[in-house]
């Protein structure tokens, strides 16, 4: 249901979008329905994946939103498609999930079949224990820079082809869809298989240096041929998505089984909301500056990361009990 809802935001936004209020008001119900999916899909995913492969599990359906997310810039590839067909194009493949959700998903055998009573105030309670406190943090600095770079970077490389070329060209789209989508869903799998072989921690703290490294070095790249922005795009693309699964699996096995919904979807809308800033500092700092510079700031957020992370992984591993 959250599926389809979200689809038909998406679907009637062309028409009834006819101003600013109207835009952002379909978007954020479009939000809403969404954050009836991913949180719900961790869940289930967890309920399915005992813990000996629950990495590669998590990589899998982050990789699913990677590529996801990725599809609209694949729909834009072709240039004489107006604005409207690409919102009607996501709405589509939205039904679609929703239609796959109807027919295919089950609960898995991990599922705490017993009834269990409602804690909302565990979506704080959990910020005291040191655990999920820095899982979550390092989930944060991952999320200070994924969705800001995911979104502006189409504008970033338009940039850099203006700056070496003085035009750009239907490229930007497909290298935009290639870096999210295609090095995202890579990233995403290896990210779930390390996890699962040499520990969340390790795992999360290579990716994070990766992408943050990335992020200072983006300057360089900025107005350089087409195929080195390329290779460095791909490679800052896997990294900056390949740990999001570890901290999701780091975090549902750090609190009780019964409590990792709530513990999830509290991880996902702080750190969804977080996106809000670096979304807006980004194209404040390209104008500022000019965007060779702009994605610098991003590397703040994995720094903190993989602070968080060291502590975590000098914590004994235990299962939390009822």
């Amino acid at each position: 249901m959250s599926a389809l809802l979200a689809a038909l935001s998406t679907a009637v936004f062309p028409a009834l979008a006819h101003d600013g209020v109207a835009a952002v008001a379909l978007r954020m119900l479009t939000g809403v329905f969404l954050a009836g999916v991913y949180p719900v899909g961790m869940k289930l995913t967890a309920s399915w994946a005992p813990p000996e492969v629950r990495g590669r599990a998590f990589g899998l359906l982050v990789g699913a939103l990677t590529l996801g997310s990725a599809v609209p810039h694949l729909i834009r590839v072709a240039e004489h498609l107006a604005w409207p067909a690409v919102m009607y194009g996501a709405a589509a493949i939205a039904t679609a999930g929703a239609v796959l959700a109807r027919l295919t998903i089950r609960v898995g055998p991990g599922y705490e079949s017993r009834p269990q009573a409602l804690q909302p105030s565990y979506a704080f309670r959990m910020f005291a224990e040191r655990r999920p406190r820095l899982a979550n943090l390092g989930y944060f600095g991952h999320m200070w820079e994924l969705y800001a770079f995911w979104t502006w970077l189409p504008s970033f490389i338009t940039a850099s082809q203006l700056s070496r070329n003085g035009s750009a060209d239907g490229r930007v789209s497909l290298l935009a869809f290639a870096a999210i989508g295609l090095a995202g869903v890579v990233g995403c799998l290896v990210g779930g298989w390390a996890a699962d072989r040499v520990g969340r921690a390790p795992t999360a703290i290579a990716a994070l240096a990766v992408s943050g490294s990335c992020c200072l070095l983006s300057p360089l790249f900025f107005g350089g041929t087409l195929a080195v922005l390329a290779v460095f795009l791909l490679v800052w693309g896997a990294a900056v998505i390949a740990d999001s699964g570890v901290f999701s699996t780091a975090l549902s096995e750090s609190v009780d089984s019964h409590l990792a919904g709530t513990a999830l979807t509290a991880q996902t809308a702080v750190g969804f909301s977080l996106t809000v800033a670096t979304i807006h500092l980004v194209p404040v700092l390209a104008a500022l500056g000019s965007w060779r510079t702009a994605f610098v700031v991003l590397a703040a957020g994995p720094l903190v990361g993989c602070l968080a992370m060291l502590r975590f992984h000098a914590i004994p591993t235990q299962r939390p009990v009822a």
